[in-house]
């Protein structure tokens, strides 16, 4: 009978109910609080640090002569990364800069043509004028010696003779006339053959500046400050005009790109409040200001776009990228990274 009381009264013992009770009640709370957390948050996993990554990519080809730098050393804007060997660009120069020399006394010649030909023009109008004075008096001899000749003063030989003095006078002036002529076409063709010259010079020197422009080229500077990647040249190794070098990580602006669903977004606004937990440091709670929303899906972003109005359609929860400013950025700026995952918290009451 004593055994079956205890019996009875271990049945009746209410710890198991109290332990019960409480564990009900702490799941109770939790799950409260989660509920309660969900309602007034939007929270994601699919996020990640962002900066800005230049690439840095040489302009013209050619083989590495020097590199500055070394992998994940820091730079600054402007600082000489690498350099390519220009000795045949420059030989290429050097023909150019004759060729130029050449075009340049081809117009010093033309000038000089010019300037014989408009001797020539004063020449040949002195000879007309001269000319002239001969056909006058030659005219006058023969005028006088037909007056003679009617008179039966002179032969007439001696008036043939003022005759064909008269015709070759004029023929003389005729021949006068047409190399002034000829002298005034040559001026023209001197001066087409100068603007010719001149042209040809042009073409010249904005082929030398161009090869000085590419000889530029093969000192490739750091188009912006921060950190190198990893390198992916060596020294003696010819490179294409465009092909990656290695890409410098602006390590001084940083940013965060949560990819959130489309059912999260319609209460986002800018300037909203968020809260970044990198996985790299969970205990670290980093304040942040939402800027923008994109205004396309992450997947209209992709290299092959899903098109839903071809072939068999299943819906899929979008994601859509929201930009998210750091507060206080230069406090964490020596433990971020491009690229390091994010959970993010955005209050939305």
């Amino acid at each position: 009978m004593e055994n079956q009381e205890v019996t009875t009264k271990k049945k009746k013992s209410p710890l198991r109910f109290i332990i019960l009770a409480i564990v009900v009640l702490v799941a109770g709370i939790y799950g409260y609080k989660k509920i309660s957390f969900a309602l007034a948050h939007e929270t994601t996993d699919n996020a990640q640090v962002e900066t800005q990554i230049a690439p840095v990519l040489p302009r013209v080809a050619g083989y590495v002569k020097t590199i500055a730098v070394n992998d994940y050393d820091s730079v600054r804007t402007g600082q000489l990364l690498v350099e390519l060997d220009d000795e045949e660009l420059q030989s290429q120069l050097a023909q150019m800069e004759a060729d130029y020399r050449v075009a340049e006394a081809e117009i010093a010649n033309a000038k000089a043509a010019l300037n014989n030909a408009v001797v020539s023009i004063k020449t040949n109008k002195g000879n007309i004028s001269l000319s002239d004075v001969k056909v006058q008096q030659a005219q006058d001899d023969y005028n006088r010696n037909k007056n003679l000749f009617a008179d039966q003063a002179i032969t007439k030989k001696q008036l043939e003779d003022s005759r064909y003095t008269l015709e070759q006078a004029s023929q003389q002036a005729s021949n006068s006339q047409s190399d002034l002529g000829t002298a005034q076409s040559r001026i023209a063709i001197s001066q087409s053959a100068i603007l010719r010259a001149e042209a040809q010079l042009g073409v010249k020197k904005a082929i030398i500046d161009q090869q000085k422009l590419k000889i530029s080229y093969t000192k490739v500077y750091a188009p912006q400050a921060g950190k190198i990647g990893k390198r992916n040249i060596t020294s003696g190794q010819f490179v294409q005009a465009g092909s990656p070098l290695f890409s410098i990580v602006n390590d001084s602006t940083y940013w965060i790109v949560g990819n959130f669903k489309e059912t999260q977004i319609k209460k986002f606004h800018q300037g909203q409040e968020a809260e970044i937990e990198l996985d790299a440091y969970p205990d670290l709670k980093i304040k942040g200001t939402l800027e923008s929303v994109s205004d396309a899906t992450g997947a209209k972003f992709s290299l092959l776009p899903p098109d839903n109005s071809s072939g068999n359609f299943v819906k899929v929860t979008q994601r859509v990228p929201v930009k998210i400013n750091i507060n206080d950025i230069n406090q964490y700026r020596n433990i971020l990274r491009a690229g390091l995952s994010a959970y993010i918290v955005v209050p939305t009451k």
